[in-house]
């Protein structure tokens, strides 16, 4: 089984070393790598040239945004699965990927996976801020805008060209699109895998302050309406209560 990892970026120079690294030192041999890089202008395309030899496809151009980005990358993906790693995040460990095939090879008629991402801070990757567990999830908490972590989502290719790839005029929230179609629309069987995949950086559009948790609500209750899937602000952002549990409970373990 061919795994193929996508990452997109734009003028991370700084952490995009750490995410490459991150993915050349999985312990899973059959690993294709694509970065999909937007023009970067600060030197992101220089960090990534240094691993070239080791990486499969790398694309520098421009592009619409990043789910345009993550289009180009899925398109080129010849894996038997995609997963993605954004520039600012790693993989838990180096054995992410070969936990993640072990799955897939070992359940018959399982389509995808996912499980847990911790939230970290640039400055610090190695100390968890927040803990986002996926294990609550069924499909029907989709009308409370809940989906599974994103970043650590793995599906077979066939289903990005049957189902189709990332909206595009969607800014934040085309990834809970995506999420709902496979999971809720389209039914695919997927299991929790119950542990950290991915340390994601704080910092992106979804996570930016009051101004994207407005936009990203907005777009989810739209996505919502437009496959009558009934829903309301007030269950949208009741959610908040339990990330700001999610939080506390971190903090407290980390004291301890």
């Amino acid at each position: 089984m061919k795994v193929s990892i996508i990452t997109v970026v734009y003028n991370r120079a700084k952490t995009i070393e750490r995410a490459v690294q991150s993915v050349l030192r999985q312990t899973y041999p059959q690993i294709e790598y694509i970065i999909i890089d937007g023009a970067s202008k600060d030197g992101t395309l220089e960090v990534v040239n240094r691993y070239q030899s080791q990486i499969s496809t790398i694309v520098s151009e421009k592009d619409n945004g990043v789910y345009d980005a993550l289009n180009k990358g899925i398109k080129l993906a010849t894996g038997d699965v995609v997963g993605i790693l954004h520039a600012d995040d790693e993989f838990a460990d180096d054995t992410i990927i070969q936990q993640v095939a072990d799955v897939l090879q070992k359940n018959d008629g399982i389509d995808c996976v996912y499980g847990d991402v911790g939230f970290v801070k640039e400055e610090a990757p190695g100390k968890i801020i927040r803990y986002y567990s996926s294990a609550i999830f069924k499909p029907a908490l989709f009308k409370y805008g809940f989906m599974p972590a994103h970043p650590t989502f793995f599906c077979y290719k066939k289903f990005f060209d049957q189902y189709g790839l990332y909206r595009t005029d969607m800014d934040i929230a085309s990834d809970f699109d995506l999420l709902f179609r496979y999971l809720k629309k389209h039914a695919l069987q997927s299991i929790y895998i119950p542990k950290m995949l991915v340390r994601m950086n704080l910092g992106g559009k979804s996570t930016k302050g009051v101004a994207s948790t407005i936009k990203i609500n907005k777009e989810i209750k739209q996505i919502l309406s437009e496959n009558k899937m009934p829903s309301s602000y007030l269950r949208l952002y009741s959610r908040y209560f339990i990330k700001v549990q999610e939080y506390w409970k971190n903090k407290k373990q980390s004291a301890t």
